[in-house]
């Protein structure tokens, strides 16, 4: 049960939550009292940055060194693969490393956070009247904020390695948003079904690393020419939202009509899928934890 005041009095309003397993709360009073408890995820995601020392400078500094370093390795594994080694420096491909590396620890942080923020938080779930997708909000807002300090630091490469400045370069934010939309729906359907199998974590790993490879971090859209391969990407949901994020950011070039819509429909529809999942099955935590 929660209890809110009517602004217009001092009456105070009890909603009461039948016990169930399965079912959509009202929407209307769930994202009413969502909104109104805002705060609880904003301090619990400062908590959690403090916790991690992502306020601090060596933990702000290390957020940055850790996906550079990668940048550097995975620069060095593909130039001796491809056998241009011996060449020099390649200013463009680094860059785009450094913008896919960046951008992926951010979706891969915000899912990792996500699917053990209502485990991770049983106690509050048992003792606390509210709604539980804000754990998993929390978490994304946490890997937003650790993901804003590397930004400056791709822009520096940006411009050493000449890359446009351009009204299609803001084209970037959306496909920005659409990643925050797409991990908080794969963050909430991973944090409730790490509430039935515990072992959902132990994948996720593995899962993000293959998705990493599949995904235009390593290589961009350009690079695949064949038509056949162009199809079986649009499969993967990071190849639009991602890529599109890529091509906005470095070639100063709008994103294609369909790189546009695929980023909407993937995002959206991860977004409706894993949240209402989570509130199908929110009700039913404090039973399993």
């Amino acid at each position: 049960m929660s209890v809110t005041t009517d602004p217009t009095s001092d009456t105070p309003i009890y909603h009461r939550y039948e016990p169930h397993k399965a079912g959509m709360p009202p929407l209307g009073i769930y994202l009413k009292e969502l909104w109104s408890r805002r705060e609880f995820a904003i301090e619990t995601s400062k908590a959690g940055m403090r916790a991690a020392n992502s306020m601090t400078f060596f933990g702000q500094a290390w957020l940055i060194i850790n996906p550079l370093l990668l940048a550097f390795v995975y620069y060095l594994l593909i130039n001796v693969l491809s056998g241009k080694a011996g060449s020099g420096f390649d200013a463009q491909r680094f860059t785009h490393l450094t913008c896919g590396l960046f951008v992926f620890y951010y979706f891969q942080g915000s899912v990792s956070a996500g699917a053990s923020s209502v485990v991770g938080a049983g106690k509050v779930i048992l003792n606390t009247a509210m709604p539980r997708l804000l754990l998993p909000i929390a978490a994304v807002r946490t890997a937003f904020f650790r993901f804003l300090p590397t930004l400056p630091v791709y822009f520096i490469f940006h411009v050493l390695a000449g890359n446009p400045w351009n009204l299609a370069t803001l084209a970037a934010i959306p496909f920005l948003l659409f990643l925050t939309l797409f991990a908080t729906g794969l963050a909430s359907l991973f944090a409730a079904l790490q509430v039935y199998f515990r072992d959902t974590a132990s994948f996720l790993p593995y899962i993000m690393r293959i998705w990493l490879y599949s995904s235009p971090v390593l290589w961009t859209i350009d690079q695949l020419g064949h038509r056949r391969l162009k199809e079986l990407a649009a499969f993967n949901p990071l190849y639009s939202i991602i890529g599109g994020y890529g091509e906005a950011l470095q070639s100063g070039q709008m994103p294609a009509l369909h790189i546009w819509g695929q980023a909407v429909a993937w995002s959206l529809g991860a977004l409706i899928v894993g949240c209402s999942y989570f509130l199908m099955r929110e009700r039913d935590f404090a039973v399993r934890l």
